[in-house]
């Protein structure tokens, strides 16, 4: 709930400042996973002589560093040494499954762009559709992008089908789907379903080698498709859309929605678990920062409230539909089946 502030109240400058030197925040997080720091807090966190030793770097930088995560409570003292804070230390130690350091900082490779943000938005060339992934994109930097986000992507997939039953199905189609983590996970759990993922070209050769290492090949296979325009497989029962609602402009997940009705089969199901900026556009703050990608990028990108989602699927015929929240303040959920 925000706080109304006393008309009597003077303004300061205080917040203003915090919001202007939020930058060096993410620069601290980001440097503490290249160093290794929260694996030597783990590890070496007895002191900072002992955090310095491990990683090989001066004490003074060492003291300097943990004044800055204690402050924003990514580490916390343990007696006379340290410890780190309960998510730092399940998702960014080294050498853990749950590990996500590389997801976390794979947003560093954004930082020039958002350095120009100003400039960016005053830009008047014509948007695309998918912004940087319409011009430059490539295998690798989709390898890139899905090595980091396989483990909470998988996390995730997990998450959802202890949350929605699929037994009886029997063909997903994956839109967007990357490192095809559901569909991955949806194998494994129902050895009765078969799934299509469908991508950029660039991105189905990473999941054909994510659907190889998790040795799914017989349920799960990849196709290139601009799931935006081409048509869809038929037979389908599910229809997934995860991740990737903020990339696209209401008019084309309308589009999109609608397609997707006509290609189920009577009585099949669609979810989009995505980013969704509240009903007054008032955040929360990552879905809001999603949606400035399409000033970052030129793209045709806009933000997407629950009630918009609501009618994206009333449009397209579907019936009970739900939203609920999936990620707090990250991904909201909505299903909806068409009739049978």
């Amino acid at each position: 709930m925000k706080q109304t502030r006393s008309t009597n109240e003077r303004p300061t400058t205080v917040r203003l400042q915090k919001l202007s030197w939020a930058f060096t925040q993410s620069a601290v997080l980001f440097g503490a996973i290249e160093c290794g720091f929260f694996t030597a807090v783990a590890k070496n966190g007895d002191s900072a002589e002992s955090i310095a030793e491990a990683l090989g770097i001066t004490v003074p930088n060492t003291q300097r560093m943990i004044v800055a995560l204690l402050t924003l409570g990514l580490i916390e003292r343990d007696g006379t040494g340290f410890r780190n804070a309960p998510d730092v230390a399940r998702f960014l130690v080294q050498d853990q499954p749950s590990y996500a350091g590389a997801w976390v900082h794979w947003f560093h490779h954004q930082w020039g762009a958002w350095g120009e943000l100003g400039q960016r938005l005053q830009a008047t060339g014509e948007e695309k559709s998918l912004g940087f992934y319409t011009e430059g994109f490539t295998v690798e930097h989709a390898r890139r992008y899905h090595q980091a986000t396989a483990s909470v992507g998988m996390g995730a997939a997990r998450k959802f089908l202890r949350e929605v039953d699929l037994t009886g199905r029997r063909k997903i189609l994956d839109l967007g789907g990357g490192s095809g983590a559901y569909s991955i996970q949806a194998a494994k759990q129902y050895p009765e379903i078969e799934a299509v993922v469908l991508d950029l070209p660039e991105v189905v050769v990473v999941s054909r080698d994510f659907i190889a290492e998790h040795g799914v090949e017989e349920q799960v296979t990849a196709e290139a498709c601009d799931f935006t325009s081409e048509p869809f497989p038929g037979g389908a029962d599910v229809i997934l859309m995860n991740s990737n609602l903020p990339q696209y402009s209401g008019e084309v997940i309308q589009s999109v929605v609608k397609k997707a009705f006509d290609a189920l089969v009577p009585g099949g199901e669609m979810h989009i678990c995505g980013e969704m900026v509240n009903e007054d556009w008032s955040g929360p703050l990552i879905p809001a920062m999603c949606a400035m990608h399409g000033a970052l990028f030129q793209s045709t990108a806009l933000p997407h409230t629950p009630t918009d989602c609501i009618g994206y699927f009333e449009t397209a015929g579907f019936r009970d539909i739900q939203v609920r929240e999936f990620i707090p303040d990250i991904l909201q959920h909505i299903t909806g089946r068409k009739p049978a």
